[in-house]
């Protein structure tokens, strides 16, 4: 890979996940000059970098004004939920008929030992079932599908930077469901696999949209 594209590539990523993660308030300009510095690169890898990132979605470019952190519409919301079901929902078919990999055999090892606790730490929690999510796309042996989600992650990251953590009721539902996904693919089961993980999806929308506060548009 050409020098140039390299340094592109890894501003890239690198930024995408600092806003992904909650670095950067979404009132704060994002400088080219503060990324090159901040990241140790020269300010063409930067620029490009940021131009990817608003067409894909995180970043919105306001000409005389900077380039900021988008903030979601419900609107937005309730796409990236829409294209999560389709993705996922294939995802979860196709690992059914392949098979689960020991990775994610090992992510729902993972979730079951939350299962018997009272208490759980919600943010762990979090991150297995997001890492459940990465290995069911790598249990499809499907590149391009898995290529697809990957930039629909970070737009689903970038909708829960306002809410750090679920409750532990719905955190302690999310890991039922994600073992129900996981039951579904073992039993080599594509058909329930998909359903589960629609049921799922949905459950996790409403869950957010209700600790985002997110107002549902009215319908005449």
């Amino acid at each position: 890979m050409p020098v140039g594209l390299f340094h592109r590539d890894d501003a890239y990523i690198r930024i995408r996940d600092l806003v992904v993660s909650g670095e950067f308030t979404p009132d704060e300009p994002l400088s080219e000059r503060g990324l090159a510095g901040l990241l140790g690169l020269g300010r063409t890898p930067i620029r490009e970098a940021l131009k990817a990132l608003a067409k894909d979605g995180l970043l919105t470019i306001h000409p005389m004004r900077g380039t900021f952190v988008r903030q979601l519409s419900f609107d937005d919301l309730r796409e990236i939920h829409e294209i999560r079901l389709a993705l996922e929902g294939m995802a979860a078919y196709l690992a059914a008929i392949r098979g689960p990999t020991e990775s994610l055999l090992d992510c729902a090892a993972r979730l079951r030992k939350f299962e018997p606790l009272a208490s759980i730490d919600v943010e762990e929690a979090q991150q297995v079932g997001w890492a459940f999510h990465d290995e069911l796309f790598r249990a499809t042996a499907n590149d391009r599908l898995a290529r697809m989600y990957d930039n629909l992650r970070a737009q689903s990251g970038l909708a829960l930077q306002k809410m750090r953590q679920y409750s532990q009721q719905r955190t302690h539902q999310a890991i039922k469901e994600h073992l129900e996904i996981h039951a579904a693919i073992e039993a080599g089961d594509p058909d329930l696999a998909q359903r589960r993980m629609w049921q799922h999806l949905t459950s996790a929308f409403e869950a957010r949209l209700k600790a985002l506060g997110a107002v549902r548009p009215q319908t005449v």
